[in-house]
């Protein structure tokens, strides 16, 4: 066949963070794919800031878990696995042609490509000499090696979110069905054959009580965003704390 086969799909990238307007962009792009064609997201890049930044740091684990739980396959831009976030770039430390050609018009894209911040050490474990770009005053207390002993890190709902992903064939080939919701919420189900994962996200600053879905009696929770409710049984009406995301695994 003739084309391309995975175009980056950057629609989330610049999409208004609200529950009801990703739900009509996913169920639209899910939609408009044609027979046999495979869905792609992409929540980060080079071209623009940071997740955490964007969103904050609490719903940078949210936006995670809707990365690795929709359908297709997702792009981790690196650096969001620890919540790295914009670094401001003073002008002697300027790099990139936009911003050196018009100054002053935040077309820079120097914040979202320092160094990646693996360890304490100096230049962030990166390299052995002073980097292209200055890291992040972060990076001492925020890198891979510390969140790595931190196991409630972003780092590690990472982890636990691409573990899953693997050990679920519904969460790798399972079809997209959203679930009617209302407000903050985001809702969906993965399904494949008799296997249904639920994944309810709330992407607001208030706690939400959620109604599992038409046929649904009950479920068990297999990973939340704060990494404190694996294992939960979860029947009819259940609460989402404010910047929370869960996966439950219907019961058949």
């Amino acid at each position: 066949l003739s084309g391309v086969h995975l175009p980056f799909n950057f629609a989330l990238l610049g999409a208004p963070w609200h529950a009801r307007q990703l739900t009509k962009l996913i169920e639209e792009y899910d939609g408009a794919l044609p027979p046999g064609g495979w869905p792609n997201w992409v929540l980060g890049n080079h071209d623009k800031p940071r997740l955490a930044s964007r969103l904050g740091r609490d719903q940078a684990r949210v936006a995670a878990m809707l990365l690795l739980t929709l359908r297709g396959t997702p792009t981790i831009y690196y650096g969001e696995e620890i919540g790295m976030e914009q670094v401001p770039i003073a002008p002697q430390d300027v790099r990139d042609p936009f911003e050196r050609r018009v100054p002053g018009q935040g077309l820079g894209r120097d914040g979202c490509r320092t160094p990646m911040q693996w360890d304490g050490s100096p230049h962030a474990g990166f390299s052995t000499s002073e980097p292209w770009l200055p890291l992040s005053w972060t990076a001492l207390t925020e890198n891979v090696a510390q969140q790595q002993s931190d196991p409630s890190s972003i780092y590690h709902l990472y982890r636990r979110l691409i573990a899953l992903r693997k050990s679920q064939s519904a969460l790798q080939l399972g079809s997209y069905r959203p679930v009617v919701a209302s407000g903050d919420l985001l809702l969906y189900i993965r399904e494949l054959a008799d296997d249904r994962i639920l994944a309810a996200l709330n992407l607001g600053a208030e706690s939400a009580m959620v109604s599992l879905p038409q046929g649904a009696a009950s479920g068990r929770l297999l990973l939340s965003t704060h990494l404190d409710r694996e294992g939960e049984h979860v029947s009819h009406d259940f609460a989402l704390r404010a910047h929370e995301g869960i996966i439950v695994e219907l019961a058949r």
